[in-house]
């Protein structure tokens, strides 16, 4: 891992510990630190990418105001896994794309017909364990929530929960198979080929006989005269399932960390619930689910003080670029009071955090994650009033492409009478 090209910076700064490494994993932030004080532009030899840190060049990376970075590394990404998929196209072609699958996660239909989806599938996990005290809201909860609302919403049957969560989290681990192994690659080549075997006759038989779900809606959307086909539906299933599920689980997770961690805004969101949305904005910007996002320049670009050749690919280090004291104050402190973060625009393309990317590619997905956090969090602040962490309990992160806490135990006093 080589410092390009500040050589008098980087020389007198400690060095930086690899992406790839254990000690970068357990604490990702200290290495982010270094990287933007002394190592804005890391050539990256072992993944064959530049890493960028600073805020200032990963919102210019994603915002791409003068056209150039391209999303073509997603070739080689995610179309191993998902098949080709609307990430991976431009002009027109995405717009029209994005323009077929949009409708349904803003506006009239999130609100109609998928916010009763996600308030049945948080009512419905919470009874499993709303009476007993106690529970692990990251197994019991978080990666059960999203799923199962995005298995309803497609009209799929929440009964094969469990095979969408293998399958997910199965191609979140390609995506961040930093080191290259086979097994994992592997993997994600059998997974690709099962969720199509699964996939392609439930597309088919909705195409025949259509439902009032987001299935049946992708198979006879149409704009311009273009229809997605078979393929492009199943691509972007596969996509939502692990966009759409490993995100949401893990900020869901993050955002009680966060809050049981810090009693006093705990106690404010559990007192003026309108608070959600900054504590969520807040738990994107200081701990967000994905950590890196990458981007391919069209050509040769100065960035974080460095030359970065047309053709290669830019790791954007969200993590690192979200925590830039240069555009927060105090930024390693978790605070839903902040005033240099604007919640009102947090899950829109004019977001000032990056977690959901930012431009043309900004996440579809966000207005979904965002009702789905304001239902998942309401109903678990009523059904357990007092919660707070299981004695000794201090929560951790796990992951380096995607992070966030692997268990959160918790303890609380059941409602009587719920």
């Amino acid at each position: 891992m080589t410092s390009a090209p500040q050589e008098s910076l980087a020389s007198q700064a400690p060095p930086v510990p690899d992406i790839l490494s254990p000690a970068f994993a357990a604490d990702p932030y200290g290495a982010y630190r270094i990287m933007r004080e002394s190592h804005p532009l890391i050539r990256h030899e072992a993944t064959n990418s530049y890493l960028v840190s600073r805020y200032e060049d990963v919102e210019r990376v994603f915002k791409d105001k003068a056209g150039e970075f391209t999303t073509d590394n997603y070739d080689w990404q995610i179309e191993p896994v998902h098949g080709k998929t609307i990430l991976q196209l431009s002009g027109r072609e995405h717009s029209v794309r994005r323009a077929l699958v949009a409708p349904a996660f803003r506006g009239t239909d999130l609100q109609e017909k998928f916010l009763p989806v996600i308030e049945r599938n948080a009512r419905e996990l919470i009874d499993t364990f709303r009476h007993t005290g106690e529970a692990d809201l990251v197994d019991a909860f978080a990666t059960r929530f999203p799923v199962l609302v995005i298995a309803d919403m497609l009209g799929l049957d929440k009964a094969d929960h469990d095979r969408f969560h293998g399958w997910y989290t199965t191609v979140i681990a390609f995506l961040g198979n930093l080191a290259g192994d086979p097994e994992v690659a592997a993997a994600g080549d059998r997974t690709r080929q099962e969720f199509a075997e699964y996939m392609i006759p439930v597309i088919q038989e909705r195409r025949k006989a259509p439902g009032d779900d987001l299935l049946s809606a992708l198979c006879a959307a149409e704009v311009d005269g273009v229809r997605m086909s078979d393929e492009d539906i199943k691509a972007f299933c596969s996509l939502l399932l692990a966009a759409g599920g490993e995100t949401t689980d893990k900020a869901i997770a993050s955002i009680f960390a966060n809050l049981l961690t810090h009693p006093e805004q705990l106690a404010a969101v559990r007192e003026d619930r309108t608070l959600i949305d900054r504590a969520f904005a807040e738990t994107l910007r200081l701990t967000p689910p994905v950590h890196m996002i990458m981007r391919q320049p069209a050509v040769d670009v100065e960035l974080g003080g460095g030359r970065v050749p047309a053709g290669s690919t830019v790791t954007c280090l969200i993590g690192s670029a979200n925590r830039d004291a240069s555009r927060y104050r105090d930024p390693d402190r978790f605070d839903i009071f902040r005033t240099d973060l604007t919640s009102t625009t947090a899950f829109s393309a004019a977001a000032d955090h990056l977690a959901f990317a930012l431009g043309r590619h900004f996440c579809v997905g966000a207005l979904l994650a965002r009702a789905e956090v304001q239902t998942g969090v309401n109903m678990l602040l009523d059904a357990m009033p007092d919660v707070r962490l299981a004695d000794g309990f201090i929560p951790s992160e796990q992951g380096v492409f995607t992070r966030g806490p692997a268990s959160l135990p918790v303890r609380f006093t059941p409602v009587a009478g719920a």
